[in-house]
């Protein structure tokens, strides 16, 4: 089994990474920084499994089209697509500007959606085809000075409802999975004053994705919504 996961070099997406990987999955690798990647990696193989990295940024473009067609070079197809990687904005909606919203609403709206459009064909090659797109809570509420980051995460939120119906044919499974905060290092360096402690570690978002993974699906919803610290909203 293979899984292509974003935003693995860190945060949630390293700590699903290493979950996968102890479930067996060969693992191709995403993020921008090519150490963290090749350390996750590493740190994934000491499972036995094989681990790639696919050092990419995705507000290009190009990206998801080249970074399956890697993937699939490795490991000749894709069983499971985790769409985690995201950029996040602090402040009034009045001050984002235009390059701004472009390259958040890029990493954490398109590229998941091409990404799916890529990985389709060998999702429908696979034997258990599953989705996860990583969200948030802000993709159902409002937060203020979280403008762009809240509309990209309705984006995903949305598409992710769709695509799940437009797939059901081909048995792939899809799921959403919309964090409250979670103790990165993205909620660290925004908001400092904020004990960790009391927000949603990133193993219990692994824990989800196991649940997900290891079940049929037949006794599973579609949709993982969860919240800890009602004064933060980021994922």
């Amino acid at each position: 089994m293979t899984a292509l996961v974003t935003g693995a070099s860190r945060g949630i997406g390293r700590t699903i990474a290493l979950e996968l990987a102890s479930l067996g999955y060969d693992l191709a690798l995403v993020g921008r920084d090519a150490a963290a990647l090749e350390a996750v990696c590493a740190k994934a193989s000491e499972a036995g499994v094989k681990a790639v990295p696919v050092p990419a940024d995705l507000a290009d473009a190009a990206s998801p089209e080249s970074i399956v067609a890697r993937t699939v070079s490795a490991f000749g197809g894709i069983d499971l697509l985790v769409n985690c990687a995201g950029l996040s904005q602090s402040g009034s909606f009045t001050e984002v500007s235009p390059e701004q919203w472009d390259r958040i609403f890029a990493v954490n709206a398109r590229a998941p959606f091409f990404l799916c459009k890529e990985a389709l064909p060998y999702l429908k090659e696979s034997g258990k085809p599953i989705v996860i797109n990583i969200a948030s809570v802000v993709g159902f509420k409002g937060y203020a000075n979280q403008s762009v980051y809240s509309s990209s995460k309705h984006a995903l939120t949305g598409f992710t409802k769709v695509f799940a119906k437009e797939v059901q044919p081909y048995g792939i499974r899809v799921h959403l999975i919309s964090p409250g905060g979670v103790a990165t290092e993205m909620v660290k360096q925004m908001r400092p004053d904020i004990d960790a402690g009391e927000l949603i570690q990133p193993e219990e978002i692994a824990e989800i994705v196991r649940f997900i993974v290891t079940r049929k699906g037949n006794g599973t919803i579609d949709q993982f919504y969860i919240r800890r610290y009602s004064g933060l909203a980021f994922d």
